[in-house]
């Protein structure tokens, strides 16, 4: 028996990516920009075993199977393909957070799987490597390899960091609307229905690449008020894109938190809002607004609990 055990963390894309290009393989259609967020994380153990006849995955402590087993599965077998084995696996994941929600439980889970099968297997890939692999099972999961601020640019195999953790003051409030509440549509579905249904998609392709260009310079320059205009920017596009396709993702807590973010501005403090594909809302603030936003916040309704985060570090090994 190998066994190895990673930890990686959601990320939070800035600069939003939202559809895929049309050939093979899983490659954005933009380039996106996003923040690895710490104190979030997945915790993933791989162990091989030559008694398993096929791969075993516990998410959760629940034993998993159709889609989500076989996109574990398709990662095993790249593995395996790498290493020259055939030994099938048992994997152990755990999120500290909402999986399957929005708030990038995939990206997390996936850059962690990666890189704990490919040390349980002897191989020697490194970061842009693992980055390359767990993009091929969700394109976000290619920027959680990396700590800090991650770019992936569209088309690229892996993604690159951009700046590190301590580069700009930022805290992240993570606004959870509900535990276990897993998205009607997931997001590669989502992505197609929009690709495909939307009046808008045309222009979120046009405008996504502008708005990572600026975001980018943003994030350089450490202009955070430009930041955040921009990381809200490119949200609503993404959602104004998914919702002319029937894609809505907005809950009660996006609507009303998106309308207190707005108002703490008009009051002089500086947040701003974001959206992935799912109802909680994230707000971006820094430290010396970060105990007022949080007060604000605490006052939506059905909010099940604000996480506060800070950007974070990159995918590790935890064991051996």
């Amino acid at each position: 028996m190998t066994e190895a055990v990673a930890r990686a963390h959601p990320n939070l894309a800035l600069a939003k990516y939202w559809g895929k290009l049309e050939r093979e393989g899983n490659f954005p259609a933009v380039p996106s920009l996003s923040v690895t967020l710490g104190g979030l994380s997945t915790t993933t153990r791989v162990r091989f075993d030559a008694a398993l006849t096929a791969d075993r995955l516990v998410l959760n402590g629940a034993a998993v199977s159709g889609t989500e087993l076989l996109r574990a599965v398709k990662m095993m077998d790249r593995v395996r393909a790498s290493a020259g084995s055939s030994l099938r696996a048992e994997i152990v994941s755990d999120n500290d957070f909402p999986t399957a929600s929005g708030i990038a439980s995939s990206a997390s889970g996936f850059a962690a799987l990666a890189l704990a099968a490919s040390r349980a297997a002897g191989v020697d890939w490194d970061a842009a490597r693992v980055s390359s692999e767990a993009r091929e099972s969700s394109a976000s999961a290619a920027r959680s390899v990396f700590g800090g601020f991650v770019e992936l640019a569209a088309g690229t195999p892996s993604a690159r960091q951009v700046a590190p953790a301590g580069h700009m003051d930022l805290v992240v409030f993570v606004c959870v609307a509900g535990e276990g509440k897993k998205k009607a549509v997931s997001s590669s579905e989502g992505m197609r229905r929009t690709a495909a249904r939307s009046p808008y998609y045309r222009a979120w392709l046009d405008m996504a690449p502008r708005n990572f260009a600026d975001l980018r310079a943003a994030l350089l320059a450490k202009d955070f008020e430009k930041l955040g205009e921009l990381a809200e920017a490119s949200a609503l596009a993404m959602h104004a894109s998914a919702i002319a396709a029937g894609v809505v993702y907005f809950g009660s807590v996006s609507l009303e938190g998106l309308t207190l973010v707005q108002r703490l501005r008009e009051e002089g403090t500086a947040a701003y809002a974001t959206m992935d594909a799912g109802p909680h809302l994230k707000v971006l603030t820094r430290e010396a607004d970060a105990a007022k936003v949080r007060a604000a916040l605490a006052s939506l309704a059905n909010v099940s609990r604000i996480i506060e985060s800070r950007p974070g570090g990159a995918a590790e090994i935890v064991q051996p």
